[in-house]
């Protein structure tokens, strides 16, 4: 009787710890807001597409309840594939992408089979997040239009400079003649 009530006893802890454990792996930060969740299945080498239409920086997380699935995102494409992409996440295990917000909407989201398994079923979470990074390198990032006018600004100096540089030489020469000639 005594060893049931131990086991009794280290069951719950068991199951403590995992209640506990799989708290810790549903905790986001308090800045994502949880805007759809979204449940399928997969067959294996099979593709499903979804849309994403929310603008701003988004979080898909996305877990394979059975088998494997893999997450393939594009903002040129609503169909991507393993081919054509332009971010992925292959894990056996969490899929993360973070969608930044200059991708171009709407997004593709191809949910991928992987053929190790007859069949994947995950869920996927989708989050808008909004914290607020600031770029470091923001006020001194690149702007084509401006680079393009300082060389044209450059390049009108620097001729100018050239032309002035040869008159004195020209001009410096003529003088050390008329010099040479009258002494």
């Amino acid at each position: 009787m005594f060893s049931h009530g131990i086991i009794v006893i280290q069951f719950l802890a068991l199951h403590v710890a995992f209640t506990v454990h799989a708290l810790e792996d549903e905790a986001v930060p308090e800045e994502w807001i949880l805007l759809h969740v979204v449940q399928g299945q997969i067959g294996a080498g099979n593709y499903s597409y979804l849309r994403l239409n929310h603008d701003g920086r988004i979080v898909l997380e996305m877990k394979s309840l059975m088998g494997d699935a893999d997450l393939y995102i594009s903002d040129t494409t609503l169909h991507p594939t393993f081919d054509d992409y332009n971010l992925q996440s292959v894990t056996c295990g969490n899929d993360v992408i973070v969608v930044p917000s200059h991708f171009q909407r709407p997004v593709g989201i191809g949910i991928y089979g992987h053929p190790s398994h007859l069949e994947s079923e995950f869920e996927m979470r989708v989050y808008l997040d909004q914290t607020v990074e600031e770029d470091p390198f923001a006020m001194a990032s690149y702007n084509g239009e401006e680079t393009e006018t300082t060389k044209k600004q450059q390049s009108a100096e620097t001729t100018a400079q050239d032309e002035e540089s040869i008159l004195w030489t020209i001009l410096i020469g003529i003088l050390k003649l008329v010099l040479e000639i009258l002494f």
